[in-house]
């Protein structure tokens, strides 16, 4: 299950880049976002935008626009970004006196905003985006790999415990073998050693039972005299 979400997932990341090297031509197009005004500062020249688009994150400290109103682009005016949160830039425009006079810049206006900058960044964004995937499908196969090795790690381990079973079992069957040898050869050792005992105490008993004497002749002690010891 883990191994088929990792490839729907690098499929469907391979695909939206993918979309994002095709537009590549529109260029121009993802330099264009809108904004509406939030808070205007005509002394020191600042606007304060409340934008919300996914590429906001390319637009940098400096990057020079220039914006117009919903009447057209025949009317733009230039700035440069000062300062930005997730939801808000603040554009520094130096000639806010003629943007004022041709360009709809109150409070709660909408304009349409244009950056090189922007454009060029994301250039270099989806270029940076090239080598993370590539960077990634390498890893991704590498991690497919170790997951396949995890997931067969149950039927490596059976394997091995069934050709070890084997192998225990053999060697039980050869070390019980050679045990009944071993106490095969000690019955019959034991037979033989209770045969020739056998055949020892019968050669004994006839050795008692023919035995011969020296003398027929015994001394008897009759008394402490030993005058009076003579055999007979």
């Amino acid at each position: 299950m883990r191994l088929l979400f990792f490839t729907l997932f690098s499929m469907l990341f391979f695909t939206d880049v993918n979309s994002a090297v095709l537009t590549e031509g529109q260029s121009k197009r993802l330099g264009i976002f809108s904004g509406r005004i939030s808070r205007i500062n005509e002394e020191a020249g600042l606007i304060r935008l409340k934008i919300d688009f996914v590429n906001m994150k390319y637009l940098n400290k400096r990057d020079q626009l220039e914006f117009w109103d919903e009447r057209g682009p025949e009317l733009k005016c230039k700035g440069y970004v000062v300062g930005k949160s997730n939801n808000y830039l603040l554009l520094k425009v130096p000639e806010f006196g003629y943007c004022k006079r041709f360009i709809y810049t109150a409070e709660g206006g909408y304009i349409v905003l244009f950056s090189q900058d922007l454009v060029n960044n994301l250039k270099m964004g989806k270029e940076l985006l090239k080598i993370l995937l590539k960077k990634r499908l390498a890893l991704n196969s590498r991690l497919l790999k170790n997951q396949q090795n995890l997931d067969n790690h149950i039927e490596k381990v059976n394997a091995v415990n069934l050709r070890y079973k084997v192998l225990r079992d053999k060697l039980e069957a050869e070390w019980r073998e050679e045990l009944g040898s071993i106490e095969e050869d000690r019955l019959t050792s034991y037979r033989n050693y209770k045969d020739l005992e056998g055949r020892i105490l019968d050669i004994d008993n006839k050795l008692e039972k023919y035995r011969i004497d020296d003398k027929n002749l015994k001394v008897d002690r009759w008394a402490l005299d030993p005058r009076l010891y003579f055999p007979k």
